[in-house]
C-alpha cells in the first residue's frame, strides 16, 4: 500500500491553481475599470443636465485620480505590513461594499442637488471611490509576484491589465444603452449593485500560495523555483519596520535611475489610458457627432483591439524571455513597439471618414495594449521587502497622469473648441514613454535595498 501511495505521488500532476488566481484578478480589475468609465459614458448627457462645461468635466473626471494617487503609498504600506489578502479583503469587502459600491450607487442621486452642489457632490463621491480602490493594482502586482514564476509573469500581468479594455467591451455598450433608454443615473445604480456581488466572490477565491486548498506541492515547488515569492505575506506579518526605515527605502527607489525611467514611462502610458476611459466617448459624441448609444458601441471596438494587444503583449514578452533570457529585451521590446504604434491616433485629426477614425483609434488602442507592461516591470524590479510600497509608489506616479490628463484635455478643448490638440497631447506622451525606456531605464533588474539606519 505504501509503495502504491509513493507511486501515485511520483506521477501526481502539477496543479494550476495560479490560473484561477489571475482569472479572479481579471474579473475584479474589469469591474474596477468599468466603474471608472461610468462618467465617460454618461458624461455628455449628464453635462447637459447639470450645465457642466469641458473644463468642469475635466475636473470631475480627475476626481478619482486625486484620491487614487493620495492613497497609493498608504495602501502599499498596508499591503507590506498586513499582506495582500487581508488588505485586499479590507479594501474590497469593507470599502467596496460601504464606499466603493455604495457611493457609486449614490452617484445616481446627484440630480437631487442643484447647480454647483451637483459638481461638488459628484467630485466628492468619485474622490471616495478613488480612495477605496487605491490598494487594487499594488495588490494585484504583489499577488502575481507571489504566485507566478518570472517566465509566466508577463502573461499574468497582461491578463489582469487587459481587463481595462475588456471592461470597455462589456460595460460601454451596457452603460450606453442604459443612458439612452432610462437615463444616465441608472449607470451608477447598475455598477454599484454589481460591485457588491463581486466583493463576496473575491473572498471565496483568493488565498496565499501556501494556504490555497487547490494547490499541490509540485505547483508550489515549480513557482518557487521560477522566482515566485510564495512566503511574501507570511514574512510581512512578522516584522514591524519603523517609518524612518521605510522612508530610507523609499529614497533608495527615488534615487534609482531605472525606477525614475519606469515612473516616467508609466505616467506617459497612463495618459493614453485616461484619455480612453474619460474623454474618448465624449470625443465620439462631441467631435464626431455620434449618439450616446452609438458611441457606447463604437468605443468597444478599440477596446477589443486593446484587449487583444494587452494579452498579446504579455505573451510576446514571456516568449522573448524564454528565447533570450533577457528581461531588457523581453519587457522593453513590446513597450517600445506598442507605444510607437499608439501614436497613429494623431492621424484622426486629418480624416473625417468614420471607419478610418475608428480604425486609427483601434490600432492605437492595440498598440497601447501591447505596451502596457509596466506592472510586469514592477513585479521584476520591486524589492521583496517593500513590494507593496514599491508598487504603490509606481502607481502613484503613473496615476498622477489621471489627474493631469483629463484636466489638460478639458482646457485644450475648452480653449480651442477642438480635440485636435488633445490627440497630439496624448500622442506626444506615447513618444516620451518610448524615450524613457530606451534612454533612462537601463538594465531591468530587481533592486537590492541597502541597510538603512535603524533597521
Amino acid at each position: 500500500m505504501s509503495s502504491l501511495s509513493q507511486a501515485a505521488s511520483s506521477v501526481e500532476k502539477r496543479t494550476n491553481a495560479r490560473y484561477w488566481i489571475v482569472v479572479m484578478l481579471f474579473i475584479v480589475t474589469s469591474f474596477n475599470y468599468g466603474d471608472r468609465a461610468t462618467l465617460s459614458i454618461a458624461g455628455s448627457e449628464m453635462a447637459k443636465d447639470i450645465g457642466l462645461d469641458p473644463v468642469g468635466m475635466g475636473y470631475v473626471f480627475s476626481a478619482f485620480s486625486w484620491a487614487y494617487v493620495i492613497g497609493q503609498i498608504p495602501g502599499g504600506w498596508l499591503l507590506d505590513r498586513f499582506g495582500s489578502k487581508r488588505v485586499y479583503f479590507w479594501s474590497i469587502f469593507i470599502w467596496s461594499i460601504f464606499i466603493w459600491s455604495m457611493f457609486t450607487l449614490l452617484q445616481g442621486f446627484v440630480d437631487i442637488f442643484s447647480g454647483f452642489g451637483i459638481i461638488v457632490a459628484l467630485f466628492t463621491l468619485r474622490f471616495l471611490v478613488g480612495l477605496a480602490e487605491a490598494p487594487s493594482f499594488p495588490g494585484n502586482s504583489r499577488i502575481v509576484a507571489a504566485w507566478f514564476p518570472v517566465q509566466e509573469r508577463g502573461t499574468a500581468v497582461s491578463i489582469f491589465n487587459s481587463a481595462q479594455y475588456f471592461a470597455t467591451v462589456i460595460f460601454a455598450p451596457i452603460m450606453g444603452w442604459l443612458t439612452h433608454e432610462v437615463g444616465w443615473s441608472h449607470v451608477f445604480f447598475f455598477m454599484g449593485g454589481l460591485g457588491i456581488v463581486i466583493s463576496f466572490i473575491w473572498l471565496k477565491v483568493i488565498h496565499e500560495p501556501n494556504q490555497h486548498p487547490g494547490v499541490n506541492q509540485k505547483e508550489l515547488e515549480y513557482i518557487a523555483a521560477g522566482g515566485a515569492l510564495i512566503n511574501m505575506d507570511q514574512q510581512s506579518t512578522k516584522v514591524k519596520v519603523p517609518f524612518s526605515v521605510k522612508w530610507g527605502q523609499i529614497k533608495q527607489l527615488l534615487g534609482s535611475r531605472m525606477m525614475i525611467g519606469v515612473y516616467i514611462g508609466q505616467y506617459c502610458i497612463n495618459a493614453l489610458t485616461y484619455f480612453f476611459i474619460t474623454w474618448f466617448p465624449v470625443y465620439l459624441v462631441q467631435a464626431r457627432g455620434m449618439s450616446i448609444l452609438k458611441a457606447g458601441f463604437v468605443a468597444s471596438v478599440p477596446a477589443v483591439c486593446g484587449f487583444i494587444g494587452g494579452v498579446l503583449g504579455g505573451i510576446i514578452s514571456d516568449w522573448l524571455m524564454r528565447r533570450t533570457g533577457s528581461l531588457n529585451i523581453a519587457r522593453k521590446t513590446p513597450i517600445v513597439m506598442g507605444m510607437l504604434l499608439s501614436m497613429v491616433m494623431v492621424f484622426c485629426n486629418y480624416v473625417n471618414v468614420e471607419w478610418m477614425i475608428i480604425g486609427f483609434m483601434a490600432l492605437a488602442f492595440f498598440g497601447k495594449g501591447i505596451g502596457a507592461l509596466g506592472w510586469a516591470v514592477m513585479a521584476d524590479t520591486a524589492p521583496k521587502e517593500i513590494s507593496g510600497l514599491s508598487g504603490g509608489l509606481f502607481n502613484m506616479f503613473g496615476n498622477i497622469s489621471g489627474i493631469v490628463t483629463p484636466i489638460a484635455i478639458g482646457y485644450i478643448v475648452g480653449t480651442t473648441g477642438s480635440f485636435n490638440g488633445a490627440l497630439i497631447y496624448v500622442g506626444v506622451h506615447a513618444l516620451i514613454a518610448v524615450l524613457s525606456y530606451l534612454v533612462l531605464v537601463g538594465d531591468i533588474k530587481r533592486i537590492e535595498l541597502k541597510p538603512v539606519a535603524g533597521q
